[in-house]
């Protein structure tokens, strides 16, 4: 839950408010200079690509901020890594890249736990299978694309998760958008958590069924909704709904919060309605053996009808999965079209999945897989405990390796990611409009690959930056505590 502090409602409504007025002022002024000049800002006559506030917000917020975003690297997603540096000579509408790199403590990457870099067991493996099958099978699983190694990944994933059945798909995003309308049509009927992924929501409008949101992580307004839909059947035929999924995320990409997975499954269970989890940043990271947010939260995975994960976290790979029953994952086999016509996970990224999956799963013949998920709890929940401290607002619940620090401010923003890199530390912000307007954030993902001088390194900086800027907006309260309890002690 975001915490607005009032006077940052005040200075953030003026930051935003100044920065459109300032915005639509240039753009008035650059249209009486073109009238005049007997200008166009279209001289080819065709139709612009964006219009309206669309293209305000990128030409007059979004290029002074471009440089934020999109920052090359040059080596592995590691704890460290190595970041082109770059320069603009026309005020951000282009970046050129130099020869330099800075290198950066990397609190911004998935690579949860730490297998993108170099691994013992892993990357002889993956180097075999490139050697053997080669980068690209260049064929979709249906046709020529269909390796040994894929029907491995699939066995082996749908044991990790506990389900009869899986597949496998190249792309994550995908994995949602494409798999969703062959689930559900019109006729059916979708329940989507308010803050569900872009991939989610996409794949729900495709579908063609009805799409009713739930707020967020509310298993009763859950169920008021359903109780609704249920009673009141398909607009205006008065029939009951085809089919019901409701749709959840395992740990919130922005919040760093877990579904109150428990709470949502029996007010599914009470209406018979099909669940659909998404694990993509809570499946090889959270739970004892790191099998998500079922093992986390006690819930059997018996209980969740189709479950859905990505490789490009935990696995350090790219791709996605289904587990479900075999008759659904027969259905996804012949109807899905990102199974039927798109091309098959890479061989090398699949060879990394199944090795991965195997250290955390101890059959590689060592501990290190339980030592890695103890890791990834400990620097997380020592991370966002420290930012805590010094006065962050930071969103997420323990062992989730998800802390979002709340900035608000969409200049604040900026002046924070280039400090924080000036000082090599790189962390990934976000604003409008992948989050609302005024709730501008930094994304910190945690690594089991950092050490805790990486971490302590991180939060000195950190610290730094937000005093300079002034996001730390509940200090005030802790250095009233601390002064009382001082004063208590002094009586």
């Amino acid at each position: 839950m975001v915490r607005f502090p009032s006077m940052m409602q005040l200075t953030t409504l003026f930051d935003v408010g100044t920065l459109f007025a300032v915005g639509y002022l240039r753009d008035f002024f650059r249209w009486i200079l073109d009238t005049v000049a007997g200008e166009s800002d279209n001289p080819k006559g065709y139709a612009p690509i964006s219009l309206g506030f669309e293209d305000f917000f990128r030409r007059r917020i979004y290029h002074d901020a471009k440089d934020l975003f999109g920052r090359p690297i040059a080596s592995a997603p590691d704890a460290w890594f190595d970041v082109v540096e770059r320069h603009s000579d026309d005020g951000n509408k282009t970046l050129q890249c130099t020869t330099k790199t800075s290198r950066c403590l990397n609190l911004g990457s998935y690579n949860y736990l730490g297998f993108a870099a170099a691994d013992e067991y892993c990357t002889p493996r993956v180097i075999e299978s490139l050697k053997k099958y080669s980068a690209s099978t260049c064929s979709a699983r249906v046709d020529g694309g269909n390796t040994k190694l894929h029907t491995e990944l699939e066995e082996l994933v749908a044991r990790f998760v506990g389900k009869p059945a899986a597949i496998v798909f190249g792309m994550g995003y995908v994995t949602n958008s494409a798999i969703i309308p062959v689930l559900i049509g019109e006729g059916g009927l979708i329940v989507s958590d308010s803050l569900n992924h872009v991939s989610i929501v996409n794949g729900a409008r495709g579908s063609g069924a009805t799409v009713q949101v739930f707020q967020h992580n509310n298993p009763g307004h859950l169920e008021d909704v359903l109780r609704e839909q249920i009673a009141g059947g398909q607009p205006h035929k008065n029939r009951p709904w085809k089919r019901i999924i409701v749709i959840i995320e395992g740990i919130y990409r922005m919040e760093g919060v877990a579904c109150s997975l428990p709470a949502i499954m029996a007010v599914c269970k009470k209406y018979k309605v099909y669940t659909y989890l998404d694990e993509a940043h809570s499946i090889g990271v959270v739970g004892k053996t790191g099998r998500g947010v079922c093992e986390l939260l006690g819930v059997n995975p018996a209980d969740e009808d189709i479950m859905m994960g990505t490789f490009t976290k935990s696995f350090g790979s790219c791709g996605g999965y289904i587990a479900a029953s075999k008759e659904i994952i027969d259905h996804l086999r012949h109807a899905c079209p990102a199974h039927i016509y798109g091309t098959s996970m890479s061989p090398p990224a699949v060879q990394q999945v199944i090795s991965v999956i195997k250290v955390v799963l101890g059959e590689d013949g060592s501990n290190r897989g339980a030592n890695k998920l103890a890791k990834i709890r400990e620097n997380s929940d020592f991370f966002r405990s420290e930012l805590q401290k010094l006065g962050f607002e930071v969103l997420g619940d323990n062992d989730s390796p998800i802390m979002p620090i709340m900035i608000y401010s969409l200049t604040k923003m900026a002046v924070f990611s280039r400090e924080c890199m000036r000082q090599n530390v790189a962390v990934v912000v976000i604003g409008f409009p992948a989050t609302p307007l005024l709730l501008a954030r930094a994304r910190i993902c945690i690594s089991a690959s950092q050490s805790r001088e990486d971490l302590i390194r991180g939060l000195e900086v950190i610290s730094k930056v937000g005093d300079l800027v002034g996001i730390k907006y509940f200090r005030v309260e802790q250095d009233k505590a601390a002064s009382m309890d001082k004063h208590k002690k002094l009586q």
